[in-house]
């Protein structure tokens, strides 16, 4: 479970998204994130007896930093009002594919994983691994344990092409998923659930389902 505190940082930083209140609050700020980085190092550890290519990780190598990157943006707020993690064997930086923990108060948290908009070797790969066998990732997205939690990867438009992918027929009974452009699935997360005490247990269970997609979609590019 998360500590309530840390939702409240958050929601205060919402609020408050300047680097003034940041220096005054930083020692809430250090106490937050420390609290993520113990929930995320206990999710790499439960998540690595089923997939023990990420077990090498540190919460270190998947958090990524509260900063923003304001140097393109027409939004000057300093900070990031989330926590995310991505934890994939080569760490946040890494291209491959892997489990995402997302935590925004007010409705915005989530978790999930798989591939997030590869380069085009990486998506052509990708596709023509669900092409060859699409009978086996038919049965990947179709497990009971996978549809209950995620329903199907995200087929939003941001995600998705509109045409047919160039070298496919608009008739392949892969067609819906060799449009997309990511291959990701996300279940959302209420502020309840974070800091209920089963909220590891209930992760843990949610990368199980998510974990054959993910090693589908490496090998793919392996």
């Amino acid at each position: 479970m998360l500590e309530k505190e840390t939702l409240s940082f958050l929601r205060n930083l919402k609020k408050n998204n300047r680097k003034e209140w940041f220096d005054t609050n930083r020692k809430a700020y250090e106490e937050a994130r420390a609290d993520f980085s113990r929930f995320i190092y206990q999710l790499i550890v439960q998540t690595a007896t089923f997939d023990p290519s990420i077990a090498h990780l540190t919460s270190k190598d998947c958090m990524f930093r509260i900063n923003r990157d304001i140097r393109f943006s027409k939004d000057k707020s300093p900070y990031k009002t989330n926590f995310g993690a991505s934890i994939n064997m080569g760490g946040r930086k890494s291209s491959l594919g892997g489990y995402y923990f997302h935590l925004e108060p007010g409705g915005k948290s989530f978790i999930g994983g798989g591939v997030y908009m590869p380069m085009a070797p990486e998506l052509k790969m990708i596709r023509q691994e669900i092409d060859y066998n699409f009978d086996e990732f038919k049965q990947i997205i179709g497990n009971k344990a996978f549809r209950s939690t995620y329903g199907d990867l995200d087929k939003r438009s941001e995600f998705s092409l509109v045409t047919t992918p160039k070298g496919y027929e608009k008739d392949n009974p892969a067609i819906e998923y060799l449009r997309l452009k990511s291959f990701i699935a996300d279940k959302s997360l209420t502020d309840e659930e974070l800091t209920s005490k089963s909220l590891l247990k209930n992760a843990v269970a949610a990368f199980k389902a998510l974990h054959p997609l993910i090693v589908f979609l490496n090998r793919s590019v392996d």
